[in-house]
């Protein structure tokens, strides 16, 4: 830049804009020039300019009138400049002694440029690019002004009074001022410099309003001038803005770190009032209430549950990205409230799993323990209401007196009939046993409406024992009798003999073939169903009994009818009549059909079931597998080093997109579950995969590739706040996998600390080094050479900062922070305690005014709310801590 700055042309303002300049310091050593070229010849006042503007002293100056002596000291200048690192290219000491006019400006600007706008840097850049930013960013409030160059911006004269309103508003009202007056604002601006500001007048209005691009190194000049004489507000705002980015990093942080503390207060509220409803084992009496409670349950898996899983990943992601800022601004960790820890949060969710998933069990158990009772009761109301109503009148008969009266022929028919009640008596006792039998289930299976059974059951027992008194009662009666009585009627006898048990054969074929079933698989519908073939395979030997039985009966019609014989008309040893035998038998051939209807009916019901087993089976075989395919992948990708980090998080997030593409399949599986949740099916053998399985293995999914793209974001946010090089990167991976050797994701202690080794970290004698890289055998003999071995202390203090939670292993992305960590600076608490001293003006306090001139309001504020009172000798009311409030920044404390 210099070299190319030697050969400017000059303008017709430059020399009188150098002269000022040179002037502008020449006279804090007494001295002034009039003529730049004629003045400089003898090089004396060239070297005491130099000597004024660096503060430096010069090679001792030859005082002779000879032309030798001048080019000496002439000599002696240039030596000086060219060791300030600016290299003079076509300018030689003859060319000055002879007043050479461009080649005398050439090196005044080449000094201007070395001393008085190289140095200049605002924010990475410097000299004019330095000094024009400063003017970009002086003048940004004010309206009118736009400056973007140093020439036609500056015609006008409202840059330079803005760049003096800034730094002293009380020297210029700016609000008076016109952009269309510019001779008005130029002669203000320049006025005001000389006198206030003690910057020489080194520019003419006339000169700059009259030309259409001024010259550019004269206001260059003059504007550096402005530049040097704020330089001390320049650096009270460096020291602002400073304060300001610690400021507002706290300030995020703050607000994350409350965020984090409400989402994890809902989300662990929501558990607290979610698993007492869980764990709720309150049987209902009714299968429609216990359905109603399955179906809370699919509404809570469906709808209330989703959203909370993705509250808990969502949780998981905020605080590693919290925790990675917090490291990045050398913050503290954060340490969540007691119980708001993400294990707390795990194991409450841990919890509400287990009470989910006992909930689900013990509804469905309720429900096949429903299923059973209403089958027992019905079973029971009806074999009891066949027994009650056989048993209705038989107490009444049974004490009946009529043998008492009766002829021989009647006290026998008494007897005969007698005899054939108590066979009639004997075949109910299995029915009276199966009521028995059945009330104690109910009671067992805990039924609702158990007192009642209990009680109808009791009455049945009571009366039967009643019977079998009253039957033994009569039976000795008759006995007592019988020796009186003779005659009996064989065919009565036999008829009656034949038709009891043929009769109790039809009643518990009409109750078989009423009596109600269920099954759970087609091999059992199969059963009933081949025991029913067998039943009907009976009925043509059934008929021939019928048959045979009434033939009994008319033949005792054919002797009444022939003998006349007076039988009152019905037979003295049973009440079963033709009539009967036929009805039943009637009922019998009607319910047959009725049943193989049932029976179809329920076979096409376990077909359809078992249809709906293998369609879930089919998918649940199918996703099963692919989300476990899908879970390796992932580790996969996780471990290598394919592209730069941004190319790994795009193909995450491609690869995140693919899996959320293949939710409407877990959708669609959750219909078939519901179907057979509905057809109440509760097992299936064609698959080992259970809805919960998939349901489980599909959230799993989703959060392992939330964190894998977390990690990789947190990984760029730590290379492009640390300056981490993809090289190095790609070297902290290599040795991170080299020793993740079950390819987990993380180090337990012993790896990590090999891999500290390989990467040239001698833990040893308690005291970190840097070694270099080199190999493990080298390391090795290294070590076993220098009398080290590995230091406890010191690996402990590195493992208590990569593992603050003492769980035994070393993630990726915690050993990335460590060794971004041991390579690069940040912030400190001293930095920061030096940026507030420039702004208190050296002073060991600040004061409030002081921080809301200095800072935005929103931080002023902010840093007045938290500073404790000063509490040194040297204090004044109001005077603010602002050493304790730094030092607070970087270390434990409520900020």
């Amino acid at each position: 830049d210099t070299e190319r700055e030697l050969t400017f042309s000059l303008s017709s303002h430059s020399p009188a804009t150098f002269t000022a300049w040179c002037n502008s310091h020449l006279r804090k050593a007494g001295t002034q020039i009039e003529n730049i070229e004629e003045d400089f010849r003898d090089g004396l006042k060239l070297m005491l300019l130099l000597e004024v503007i660096s503060g430096e002293r010069l090679a001792k100056p030859e005082r002779g009138k000879m032309r030798v002596h001048k080019i000496s000291n002439v000599n002696k200048a240039l030596d000086f400049i060219a060791s300030k690192g600016v290299k003079l290219v076509s300018i030689g000491a003859e060319e000055i002694v002879d007043g050479n006019a461009k080649m005398t400006l050439g090196m005044i600007w080449t000094i201007i440029l070395r001393f008085a706008i190289q140095d200049i840097s605002v924010e990475e850049t410097s000299a004019k690019e330095g000094l024009l930013l400063w003017c970009q960013r002086k003048t940004a409030p004010y309206k009118n002004v736009n400056i973007q160059n140093f020439h036609i911006s500056w015609k006008d004269g409202l840059g330079f009074c803005a760049l003096i309103h800034r730094h002293r508003p009380e020297l210029i009202d700016y609000g008076k001022l016109r952009k269309d007056d510019p001779m008005t604002n130029l002669n203000t601006a320049f006025d005001v410099a000389e006198k206030y500001l003690d910057i020489p007048k080194m520019l003419d209005a006339e000169d700059i309003v009259g030309t259409a691009r001024p010259d550019e190194k004269a206001i260059m000049t003059y504007v550096s001038s402005f530049y040097h004489a704020f330089s001390g507000a320049q650096k009270a705002e460096t020291a602002a803005n400073r304060i300001c980015k610690v400021l507002a990093v706290n300030q995020e942080n703050e607000q994350l770190m409350e965020d984090y503390e409400k989402l994890a207060s809902d989300l662990l509220e929501w558990i607290r009032r979610t698993i007492p409803w869980l764990e709720n084992r309150l049987p209902e009496n009714t299968m429609q209430a216990m359905q109603q409670k399955l179906e809370d349950f699919r509404d809570y898996r469906r709808l209330h549950k989703p959203p909370k899983v993705q509250e808990k990943c969502q949780l998981e992601i905020n605080f590693n990205t919290l925790q990675t800022k917090l490291r990045l601004s050398n913050r503290p960790a954060f340490m969540p409230s007691e119980g708001k820890m993400v294990s707390d949060i795990n194991n409450a969710w841990g919890n509400l799993e287990g009470a989910e998933k006992g909930y689900e069990e013990w509804l469905l158990n309720e429900i096949r323990r429903l299923e059973r009772l209403d089958h027992l009761a019905e079973k029971f109301r009806q074999k009891a209401a066949i027994h009650e109503a056989w048993t209705e009148g038989k107490e009444d008969m049974l004490q009946k007196r009529d043998y008492e009266t009766a002829s021989l022929s009647e006290i026998k028919a008494l007897l005969k009939k007698h005899e054939a009640f108590e066979s009639d008596l004997a075949a109910h006792q299995d029915r009276v046993e199966q009521i028995a039998a059945i009330a104690q289930e109910l009671n067992e299976l805990d039924y609702y409406d158990s007192p009642s059974v209990n009680a109808r059951c009791q009455r049945i027992c009571d009366q039967w024992d009643a019977l079998g008194a009253l039957t033994q009662k009569r039976s000795e009666a008759l006995q007592r009798t019988e020796k009186l009585l003779e005659t009996i009627d064989q065919l009565y006898l036999e008829f009656a003999k034949r038709a009891a048990p043929f009769n109790n054969w039809m009643e518990g074929a009409m109750e078989d073939l009423q009596d109600t079933f269920i099954v759970h698989t087609i091999e059992e519908i199969q059963g009933l169903s081949t025991a029913h073939e067998q039943f009907k395979a009976t009925l043509p030997e059934a008929d021939k009994e019928r048959q045979a039985i009434l033939g009994i009966h008319n033949e005792i019609a054919k002797i009444v009818q022939t003998y006349h014989v007076n039988m009152a008309g019905t037979n003295p040893y049973t009440t079963i009549n033709p009539q009967e035998i036929n009805a039943k038998w009637d009922k019998v051939r009607q319910l047959v059909p009725q049943r193989d209807q049932a029976l179809i009916e329920e076979h096409a019901r376990q077909q359809n079931n078992e249809r709906l087993r293998r369609q879930f089976a089919n998918q649940a075989n199918i996703i099963g597998p692919w989300i476990q395919n899908k879970m390796e992948e992932i580790g996969r990708i996780s471990i290598e080093m394919h592209g730069t980090l941004e190319d790994q998080l795009t193909h995450l997030r491609q690869y995140e997109k693919s899996i959320v593409n293949y939710k409407p399949k877990i959708d669609q599986l959750e219909g078939d579950h519901q179907l057979i949740q509905e057809a109440l099916i509760f097992d299936n053998k064609h698959t080992n995969y259970t809805m919960e399985h998939i349901r489980v293995g599909w959230e799993q999914l989703l959060t392992t590739i939330a964190r894998t793209i977390n990690e990789i974001e947190n990984q760029i946010l730590t290379r492009d706040a640390k300056g981490i090089s993809q090289d190095q990167l790609n070297e902290f991976r290599a040795s991170f996998n080299h020793f993740d050797r079950d390819r987990s994701g993380t180090l337990g202690a012993e790896e990590f600390k090999a891999c500290l080794i390989s990467l040239g970290f001698d833990i040893a004698n308690d005291a970190q080094k840097r070694t270099g890289i080199m190999d493990a055998e080298d390391f090795k003999t290294c070590l076993i050479s220098m009398g080290y071995n590995l230091g406890e202390n010191e690996f402990s203090r590195i493992m208590s900062i990569v593992d603050p939670n003492r769980m035994g292993i070393v993630t990726f992305q915690a050993f990335i922070d460590f060794m971004s960590r041991e390579t690069a600076d940040t912030d400190t608490a001293d930095q920061v305690m030096a940026s507030f001293k420039v702004l208190a003006g050296d002073k060991n306090y600040i004061l409030a005014d002081e921080l809301r001139r200095e800072l935005p309001p929103d931080q002023a504020e902010y840093c007045i709310a938290r500073m404790a009172p000063y509490t040194g000798p040297d204090g004044v009311p109001g005077a603010l801590d602002y050493m304790s409030f730094s030092t607070a920044l970087y270390g434990e404390s409520d900020l």
